[in-house]
């Protein structure tokens, strides 16, 4: 029989526990928290110092009985949950209901599940730090009141089924302001004029710098005339070459928000998902012969350090990989956000010697992915920096000057192992001049005017999204993901080529929340509440006067609303069509991902449809339908027949309505990171566009 209990959240982290700690030890899941407030009331007793009510979680009264039954036959029970606001939160939750003093030393935690770091946390057990509690507590409360008393109100006067909260309000607030910019937005035109020019059959590139030695941005047609009318002939003389040599730093390891944006933008995956696979990866992956090992360390973490031994063991590696001429010099400035709390270790490789190429056949396609991203970025961080050889040009003829840059790869350093992305999807290439001198000539081969207009803001991507919320300081890391999830399966946003953009029933919801609950959508307030939420953390605020003060003012917020907020009806739009099961007229509704058609005759009717657009293309398959834009059940936009069934053609890229010069086949837009070109669906036509 076993000596002692320790309990976890998952299965998967209580095997590989289990596997490090021996005979002495069981191991059991709770499989996440055992309490929580009751979902059917308010469950927080305003009157009496916001009381929380908690409740057994209904369908965790088994797990619960296992675990009292296992308690029973041990003489000491610990609580490994993951070490932060909410592990603390469901370790003291469990002491609670299994009767266990939590002053004693019944808590251990542990940024990696390794076997020398479970044997070191099982050394120096703590008892449950009340701080951490509260600090998590306090939110959940906070988010109950706000949630629990402006829903209803929503309820009544809008839909039922609508909800509101802190950080989720704020967030999609942002998306709505965003689409107002971008609305409003005027374009302002612009020229520029690009230059190919030769030197010893060597050509290159330049762009129109200025007149003498001041820059001149172009606004007209006319100015861009008045310039090439200054040019005399085609020769250019070199007017002055500066060559420099430059540095590029590597980036630091990555905490919870930069691993989000990173593997956004490299890999494609959406917060939810890179959050997933970050836990598989650091509760542990069964590695054959070796067993089951924490691949990374903790993934809920705001700062950007690794421990000495981390630190040592990748510059060995790199000594012996790349060479010592790879290896940083000195150490690495650690520079972390003031609102950082650096409470773990930055997301690292629990050993930097497991290599990608090692443990990928183990791993899902996936989780290898997002491996490789977290190694790379660590090994990177502690290499030498990059240098550059940069050289710059400016080439004259009268007054007219246009200038040429060039940088090449001196030492590739760090960029031998690891490149940050970025968020225009562009990378950095080599862009070589000719060995220019000054007042050496060249000639003009080519010079061409472009017309630009300024763009607008872009529309949020979840990365930039992330980023953006991490800059104003709402919401910390744990909640990054949560936030973009729930917005979106309450249909206030939706994505429209992977950024987001705002529902009516979003704009409608947040304009009536901004109206008579200001303060839930300020910036500023709601930053000011996480740093609150961390100071309980710290043991400087206690936890009861910080919801009191927030709630003095919202209790008056909320009496206003529901004695002056007016019911807003979402009327039904006319479709123009009828309904092609009874004939009656359908109607646009709006639904958790926008508007959709409906028959009117509903609940007697059940039809609905999609909306579709038409994009004015002919189906290439059966030539009487056709092709439609519409969306899969992951909002991803495809292109169809709208004679489906009877038509099945479909295609991810865009067709478009000629048909290919050489082989009469369908022609389509593809998008790739350098942009859209035309394409053959069957021969090798390709026609570049921008």
């Amino acid at each position: 029989m076993a000596d002692y209990l320790v309990i976890v959240e998952s299965p998967a982290k209580a095997k590989t526990i289990g596997k490090y700690l021996g005979k002495k030890y069981t191991v059991k899941a709770s499989m996440g928290h055992v309490r929580d407030l009751p979902k059917s009331q308010m469950g927080v007793n305003v009157e009496e110092g916001f009381n929380p009510k908690y409740i057994t979680i209904r369908g965790k009264g088994p797990v619960l009985k296992e675990l009292k039954a296992a308690a029973k036959k041990v003489k000491k029970i610990y609580l490994a949950a993951d070490p932060d606001r909410e592990g603390e939160a469901i370790a003291w939750h469990l002491a609670h209901s299994l009767n266990i003093d939590e002053t004693s030393d019944c808590r251990v935690v542990f940024n990696e599940i390794t076997k020398q770091a479970i044997k070191d946390a099982f050394k120096e057990p703590r008892s449950i730090n009340m701080d951490l509690v509260d600090s998590q507590q306090a939110r959940r409360i906070l988010d109950r009141l706000v949630g629990y008393n402006i829903s209803p109100i929503l309820w009544k006067k809008v839909k039922k089924g609508l909800s509101a909260g802190r950080v989720q309000s704020v967030a999609v607030k942002m998306i709505i302001d965003r689409e107002n910019e971008i609305k409003a937005f005027i374009p302002e035109e612009y020229w520029s004029i690009q230059a190919t020019f030769s030197m010893d059959k060597e050509s290159f590139e330049a762009k129109f710098y200025g007149l003498g030695s001041k820059k001149l941005e172009l606004k007209t047609e006319s100015e861009v005339n008045d310039v090439l009318g200054r040019i005399k002939g085609n020769n250019f003389m070199v007017d002055s070459v500066k060559k420099k040599e430059r540095k590029r730093n590597p980036v630091a390891p990555f905490t919870t928000s930069s691993l989000q944006q990173e593997a956004a933008r490299k890999l494609n995956f959406r917060a939810k998902k890179t959050m997933m696979l970050a836990q598989q990866l650091y509760e542990g992956i069964d590695l054959g012969k070796e067993g089951t090992v924490g691949l990374i360390t903790y993934m809920r973490t705001d700062s950007t350090r690794i421990s000495d031994t981390a630190k040592q063991e990748v510059k060995s590696y790199i000594e012996q990989t790349y060479g010592n001429e790879y290896t940083r010099k000195g150490e690495r400035t650690v520079k972390q956000d003031k609102k950082s709390q650096d409470a773990h270790e930055a997301i690292r490789p629990t050993s930097v010697y497991k290599d990608p190429k090692t443990v990928k056949s183990f791993l899902s396609r996936d989780q290898f992915r997002l491996y490789k991203l977290i190694w790379d970025r660590l090994v990177a961080s502690e290499m030498a920096p990059a240098i550059m050889d940069t050289m710059t040009v400016d080439l004259k003829n009268e007054d007219v000057v246009f200038r040429a840059t060039g940088s090449k790869v001196k030492f590739p350093g760090f960029m031998k192992v690891y490149i940050e992305g970025n968020d225009d999807g562009k990378s950095e290439e080599d862009k070589f001049l000719p060995n220019l001198e000054e007042g050496k000539t060249v000639k003009k081969e080519e010079i061409t005017p472009n017309q630009h207009f300024t763009q607008p803001p872009p529309r949020y991507s979840e990365a930039r999204l992330v980023k953006t919320l991490e800059e104003l300081g709402i919401g910390r890391p744990s909640t990054f993901a949560p936030t973009l999830d729930t917005i979106q399966r309450r249909g206030y946003v939706a994505l429209d080529e992977k950024r987001f953009v705002p529902t009516e029933l979003g704009e409608i919801v947040i304009e009536l929340i901004h109206e008579f609950f200001p303060d839930i959508l300020d910036v500023d307030f709601t930053a000011k509440m996480e740093n609150d939420l961390d100071a309980i953390e710290d043991g400087k605020e206690n936890w009861i006067h910080v919801i009191d003060g927030f709630y003095k003012g919202f209790e008056k917020q909320v009496k206003h609303a529901e004695e002056e907020m007016k019911e807003v009806e979402i009327k039904d739009e006319p479709a123009g069509e009828d309904c092609e099961k009874c004939g009656h007229e359908m109607v646009y509704k709006m639904g958790r991902f926008g508007k959709f058609m409906a028959c009117s005759n509903f609940p007697d009717c059940r039809n609905t449809k999609a909306i579709v657009k038409d994009i004015g293309v002919k189906c290439p398959s059966c030539h009487e339908g056709n092709i439609v834009e519409r969306k899969s059940k992951k909002r991803r936009i495809f292109y169809g027949c709208d004679r489906f069934p009877e038509c099945e053609f479909v295609s991810w890229d865009k067709p478009i309505a000629r048909k290919c010069p050489k082989c009469e086949h369908m022609l389509v837009e593809k998008k790739t990171k350098k942009g859209v070109h035309v394409q053959c669906t069957s021969c090798d036509y390709k026609e570049e566009t921008n």
